[in-house]
């Protein structure tokens, strides 16, 4: 079972310095723990995300299958011609354009809790929980590999940068 090291945080803006601290220390932080999003964290930790090209494949796909859906119906199987309008009209667009974004949404957000294994009924594993409420918590992962100089020199940098308690866990974390 591996073990954590936990820095927990009163303040956003500490824990953002104490991020960079740690990493120009030669710490590398597995993941943050926030009661909120905070903007360019991902960048911060070095961590990216391909969930951005996903939307995209799947709205363009949904866009083509909507296009060919309303087409075949309005023309190929039902064909009404009303006061002259030609059967494939721009009416298309309003109806091709809603249904893009709601099934690059819905297509994303299923392959997100799949990614994140999430599913209805799953106990939640976190770090700290109070993290969901009013504390920062950063990460180090596996300090069960790492020499006792090396682990005392990780809580004395956590200290420095204004932790408000140290302390480990065994949660494990996901893969990002």
């Amino acid at each position: 079972m591996k073990t954590n090291m936990l820095g927990i945080y009163d303040d956003e803006n500490v824990m953002l310095h104490a991020i960079d601290k740690l990493q120009d220390g030669g710490v590398a932080v597995a993941d943050v723990y926030s009661p909120f999003p905070i903007h360019g964290i991902w960048s911060r930790l070095k961590q990216t995300t391909r969930l951005p090209y996903a939307t995209f494949a799947y709205g363009a796909v949904g866009a083509v299958l909507v296009f060919s859906l309303l087409y075949w119906m309005s023309v190929v199987s039902y064909p009404l011609k009303f006061g002259g309008k030609p059967l494939n009209t721009l009416s298309f667009i309003i109806i091709m354009f809603v249904m893009t974004i709601n099934i690059g949404t819905l297509f994303t957000f299923l392959t997100y809790l799949f990614r994140e294994k999430m599913f209805p009924g799953k106990k939640v594993e976190l770090p700290d929980p109070r993290s969901t409420e009013d504390k920062f918590v950063v990460v180090i992962a596996d300090i069960g590999s790492l020499s006792e100089q090396e682990t005392i020199r990780i809580k004395k940098l956590l200290q420095e940068t204004g932790a408000s308690e140290i302390k480990e866990s065994t949660v494990t974390l996901h893969e990002h």
